[in-house]
């Protein structure tokens, strides 16, 4: 399907994950790959590839023309959404980057959010507070889902326009969806967490310190709070 590249698991669901048939605004967009799994599975009719970085961008562009889609796929060195018109996109898709980097991009951009219909988020840390803060900017969770890539764990989150009642802060933590679902791949993700936690637990155990003592304290009623999930 694709010419010279090789798209992850991680960045197919992304892709996936978005609504068919709108223009989307892929921010960050590295070598191309989710603009053009995108048009070359029919689910978008147009998408703006930016990047900060003029290497990836470039190399994007390369990927773009070896796949014939110059006309689908526009290519834009941006920081954030700065590059992008409002209503040039109904949908905008950030992957890849931490939470706090992916508040600050949607931040910076709110002119052009409060514009959007959707948004697909994939922040590799800080994904409570990238919960918390779409919910700040008037969007609800719609979807979210846990995927396993090359031994590694990804949250991917689906908002659109439109309020929804606050989460508990469980709910921010973990998902409110995915505690809903509980499937396979999120249980394996807290089963994993609670054998690290685990581990933590064994070398604090002994520790002389009230900074120690207090770590254990918080690590212990994590895992509880772990098992009461998985009950």
């Amino acid at each position: 399907m694709f010419c010279n590249m090789k798209i992850s698991y991680r960045l197919i669901r992304v892709a996936q994950t978005v609504t068919p048939g709108y223009r989307v605004a892929d921010i960050g967009t590295d070598h191309g790959y989710v603009p053009i799994y995108l048009i070359k599975n029919g689910l978008a009719e147009h998408v703006i590839a930016m990047d900060i970085n003029a290497g990836p961008l470039e190399r994007a562009r390369e990927n773009i023309t070896q796949n014939g889609l110059e006309e689908e796929i526009e290519v834009r060195l941006s920081d954030g959404f700065e590059k992008l018109e409002k209503n040039e996109a109904e949908i905008a898709c950030i992957s890849g980057l931490g939470g706090e980097l992916m508040k600050n991009i949607l931040f910076r951009g709110s002119d052009v959010v409060n514009k959007l219909n959707e948004l697909v988020l994939s922040p590799h840390s800080e994904i409570p507070e990238v919960r918390a803060y779409v919910h700040r900017i008037g969007h609800r969770i719609i979807n979210e889902e846990m995927v396993k890539d090359d031994g590694k764990y990804y949250t991917i989150i689906k908002t659109h326009s439109g309020k929804e009642e606050q989460y508990s802060a469980l709910e921010y933590k973990y998902g409110k969806l995915l505690l809903e679902r509980k499937e396979e791949v999120f249980k394996g993700f807290l089963e994993q967490k609670r054998q690290k936690d685990y581990l933590i637990l064994e070398n604090l155990k002994n520790g002389d310190n009230i900074a120690s003592a207090l770590r254990y304290e918080q690590i212990k009623s994590e895992v509880a709070e772990i098992e009461k999930i998985l009950l």
